[in-house]
């Protein structure tokens, strides 16, 4: 790189001083050797000598080259003056050598201006390219030349890659054994793609084009297209997984374009039993029951199209071998090939409505057996009952004993407890049958909760606090929703550990549309895996100890669940093992649609 120095407010290169210095030098040489030749009268060399620092003056500075030209051409010939006058040949032809002078120094000012104008063009399209330029020898390999555009791209300076061999850019030598074979075949090849390595390792791809200047000078763009090579692999590696997702995915997989099929994934094939070009190009609708042809939407394929798509849908088709299974349609807009299209998730419920029929009519069997084997135990019980109740109520008369009278009120409480639990069963059993009426009406919540802790006794077995408001009322079946809440008081004192605190309480804003009437304790609590099985009917927390020790059986939770459903709400229930559970009512502020209070 040149150095610089500035003379008087010039900035002038050191190359540009040697050279300014050159031109002094042989210009008052020549007017030395000149003027020594014409004062000995030498008339050989002494009129050409001025033609070096003109020549010289003229390539390097074109314009000023001209002055110089002029300066000799005055100065020989005020020297021929003096030397040769009065000879008036010798004046003419020194006169002549003069303006010659400046007619060969303008000849060549207009040629260097012309190379130099046209170098310059060249020069500065290949240092401001947009694309890499380099000229290498194609026997050593040797970068005799490279823009700067080429060099950022590689991460290296512009005095590295000259030092460089022109093979070593290759990033892999599969590229590089590739250029060699294209390169020897003395073609000039265009978009030539491989990968260079940039100074760090790191690849970049690049396409190459050349042409040969000279029988080994060999002139080669360089156009980066890292980016675009990066795009496509990354839209192939999308592609790749695009179709590793559809192709294997559970679900049916459609692509309808004007209503016609595009594409079909091999779950839907397999659903169908249809061969991919049995389905590609025809319709969906001939696929489905006949029946269910007129459900089916048909779908604009303008591209403006603003019609809602249609929601979950459940369809038949009809299979290849005439079978008929039910699906579920999601529709989704999407393009396809730049033109709207519908992505189509079909999922097949054919399995799962057959077990869902199935699972009904187990219902509807069990709910009969329930009532039935209700029934007929309660029948015996009756006359059972009464005969106890005699005994128990005149035993004098039949002759019953203390000791007598003390077993047959044990046994009196377990028949009552088995008639209890059959009234469970059969209630249970027309719950499940929704044959059951609610009967609305407005009622005191602190009222109720009140009657419930007296009847059940809940104040003297456990330490019992409730913090409801005092005007809290209540739109409800009263029956049904103190059925719940005696339900729950007595699992929370007979699960409690002593001493048992129980607490009552009420949380709902006013802008809320839930009640929400909570009842915690402090029992042994219900692990997690238990929480979605406590509501079933038979179901304990701990079913091999509990039923015996608390004396239940585990259908009070599920008949309250139903009452609170009945009216539109639910039951949630928060419990750590060991400290405690916390039941929640929610019950909405509003009646049921279709209830009046006073039905």
């Amino acid at each position: 790189m040149d150095r610089y120095v500035h003379i008087r407010g010039y900035r002038v290169s050191h190359t540009d001083i040697v050279r300014l210095v050159v031109i002094a030098s042989l210009t008052f040489s020549c007017i030395f050797i000149t003027s020594l030749s014409l004062a000995r009268h030498v008339e050989t060399i002494y009129a050409q000598l001025f033609y070096f620092p003109i020549l010289y003056a003229t390539y390097f500075y074109p314009r000023r080259g001209l002055y110089l030209a002029g300066f000799c051409a005055v100065v020989y010939e005020v020297l021929a003056y003096v030397y040769v006058f009065p000879d008036i040949g010798g004046l003419i032809y020194t006169t002549g050598q003069a303006i010659l002078f400046v007619c060969v120094a303008a000849l060549v000012a207009y040629f260097t201006e012309k190379v130099n104008t046209s170098e310059s063009r060249y020069r500065s399209i290949f240092e401001t390219s947009l694309l890499g330029i380099v000229l290498f020898d194609q026997n050593t390999f040797s970068i005799k030349f490279a823009n700067s555009y080429l060099a950022r791209l590689l991460g290296y300076s512009e005095e590295d890659l000259p030092s460089m061999g022109f093979s070593r850019l290759f990033h892999a030598r599969e590229g590089q054994r590739r250029f060699f074979e294209y390169l020897g075949s003395h073609e000039d090849i265009p978009n030539f793609e491989t990968t260079f390595a940039q100074k760090n390792g790191e690849p970049v791809w690049v396409n190459l084009s050349w042409s040969r200047i000279t029988g080994n000078l060999v002139s080669c763009s360089v156009i980066d297209i890292n980016q675009r090579k990066l795009a496509e692999q990354a839209a192939e590696e999308n592609y790749i997984q695009y179709k590793q997702v559809t192709e294997n995915a559970p679900t049916c997989i459609l692509i309808l374009r004007a209503n016609k099929i595009e594409f079909a994934n091999p779950t839907f094939r397999a659903f169908t039993g249809y061969e991919p070009d049995e389905l590609t190009g025809k319709e969906l609708l001939q696929f489905l029951h006949p029946e269910d042809q007129s459900r089916f939407p048909l779908f604009s394929d303008t591209p403006d199209s603003r019609l809602p798509l249609p929601g979950m849908t459940e369809l038949r088709f009809v299979t290849k071998n005439g079978e008929i299974r039910l699906a579920t349609l999601f529709f989704t807009r999407i393009k396809q090939k730049g033109d709207p299209a519908v992505l189509i998730n079909l999922v097949d419920i054919t399995e799962y409505e057959r077990l869902k029929a199935t699972i009904q009519q187990d219902n509807e069997r069990r709910r009969g057996i329930l009532s039935t084997v209700a029934h007929e135990l309660r029948t015996p019980l009756q006359p059972i009952m009464g005969y106890l109740s005699l005994l128990t109520q005149d035993p004098k008369t039949y002759g019953v004993t203390d000791e007598t009278r003390t077993i047959l009120d044990r046994c009196a409480k377990n028949v009552d407890r088995e008639r209890q639990i059959i009234n469970q069963m059969l209630e249970l059993s027309v719950l499940d049958s929704g044959k059951i009426p609610l009967k609305y009406s407005v009622f005191s919540v602190p009222e109720m909760i009140k009657t419930i802790t007296d009847a059940g006794g809940y104040m003297t077995k456990a330490d019992l606090t409730v913090d409801v408001p005092a005007d809290l009322t209540f739109d409800a079946d009263e029956n049904k929703i103190s059925v719940v809440i005696d339900s729950m008081l007595s699992n929370a004192v007979n699960y409690s550990k002593p001493p048992r605190r129980i607490r009552i309480s009420y949380q709902s804003a006013s802008h809320e549309t839930m009640h929400r009437l909570s009842i915690r304790d402090n029992g042994v609590g219900i692990t997690n895996t238990q929480l979605d099985e406590i509501f079933e009917p038979f179901q304990l927390p701990d079913s091999a100890n509990m039923s015996r020790k608390y004396d239940r059986i585990g259908l009070s939770l599920s008949i309250a669940k139903k009452y609170i459903q009945m009216h539109g709400g639910f039951i949630s229930v928060d419990s750590i093992v060991n400290l405690g559970s916390t039941f929640t009512i929610h019950l909405p502020k509003q009646k049921k649609s279709g209830y009046s209070s006073d039905t």
